[in-house]
């Protein structure tokens, strides 16, 4: 996809209308004159098909979602909060039980496999699913993934959508939420500075997004919305499952906390530090392979943590590809599962560059 050219705009960013540019760019139509959303891909109902919910339903959604999340609701910003702060404590006290004994396979495996659950929730929900309309699958499942990235403790899906949209329209310029290079101060402090607000001070800048500029596909869907509007129980639940899993399985208490700190809250840290690894680390080491008019980058460790979002240059030389590992060796778990999905039916309209626009954007 071509970057969105900006430059000649004087919309502002509470310009309160959708953004036609990045709209375009990710290949969703604008709202009809009848206020419903005839969307290509319609948030996985299918080809063609227009919104079951009424013009009504579509407008209660929407202010209902703009009214809790313009104004960074309290349970959001808790939530968010709690999100970054808690997880390295959890880590200290799994580390001084680990130090004492109180470790097991029970506990590894509860970790790795929350980790691929929340984190494919994050890799093909909330980003390749919701944000890039890459591919298009059924409600239930939709729903599902949506649930699980919620889980990851990242942000609601509207969220993160719209701020993934607003940094991609805005790749490593000023008005991106998270660059490591654009208005750092010079020298190594600056660098350093840059890349520690690309990695997670932006989380503590604004909470807010202009979720109608960015989002109105999403705003219109109810589903998506309460989904949304769930995200603090959800991050409950994602630490409440393993847990409880943790606890039946060695029927104790102590296997209950374990299950709870392994594969809640240190998982949560691992994959959240994993994540925002892509806002900074991929846009500074590694290599660049195709033009995409900013400093993002492949970086083959992140291309597996990450779960294959670290072949970052790719994506975002053709953001709505549903696949980012374009190379056979540029392993990527993300566009395994959909590829998966796709060959039993359960994916639709799955994107990929044409491989004349590979060879055109080669570096």
């Amino acid at each position: 996809m071509q970057k969105a050219d900006t430059s000649g705009s004087s919309m502002t960013l509470d310009t309160p209308i959708a953004d036609t540019q990045i709209l375009v760019e990710l290949d969703i139509a604008l709202p009809s004159a009848e206020g419903t959303h005839a969307r290509r891909y319609q948030d996985g109902r299918g080809s063609g098909e227009r919104s079951s919910s009424s013009h009504a339903d579509s407008s209660h959604a929407e202010e209902t979602a703009l009214a809790a999340l313009r104004e960074a609701s309290l349970g959001v910003r808790l939530a968010t909060m709690s999100a970054v702060l808690v997880p390295p404590l959890g880590v200290l006290a799994t580390m001084i039980l680990a130090w004492g004994g109180w470790f097991g396979w029970v506990d590894l495996v509860l970790m790795a496999t929350m980790y691929v659950i929340t984190g494919l929730g994050i890799t093909v929900g909330y980003h390749r699913l919701y944000t890039h309309k890459s591919f298009a699958t059924r409600g239930p499942l939709a729903a599902f993934f949506a649930i699980c990235g919620s889980m990851a403790a990242q942000g609601p899906v509207i969220w993160w959508a719209a701020t993934h949209r607003r940094h991609h329209q805005h790749s490593d310029d000023v008005l991106d939420p998270h660059s490591p290079h654009a208005g750092r101060a010079a020298g190594v402090v600056g660098a350093c500075r840059g890349f520690l607000h690309a990695h997670m001070g932006w989380l503590f800048a604004d909470l807010r997004a202009d979720m109608k500029r960015y989002v109105p596909d999403l705003l219109a869907d109810p589903v998506t919305v309460r989904i949304n509007n769930m995200f603090p129980a959800l991050v409950v639940l994602g630490l409440a499952i393993p847990a409880v899993i943790g606890g039946l399985v060695t029927m104790s208490w102590m296997g209950a906390l374990l299950g709870f700190l392994w594969g809640g809250v240190v998982r949560m840290f691992l994959l959240h530090h994993v994540t925002w690894s892509v806002n900074s680390v991929c846009h500074v080491w590694g290599a660049r392979e195709y033009a995409s008019g900013d400093e993002s980058r492949n970086n083959p460790i992140m291309g597996i943590l990450a779960l294959g979002e670290g072949w970052h240059n790719n994506h975002h030389a053709f953001p709505a590809s549903a696949r980012h590992g374009l190379k056979w060796w540029q392993f990527d778990l993300s566009w395994v599962l959909i590829r998966s999905l796709e060959l039993v039916g359960l994916a639709k309209k799955v994107r990929l560059p044409a491989p004349e626009r590979l060879a055109a954007r080669r570096v």
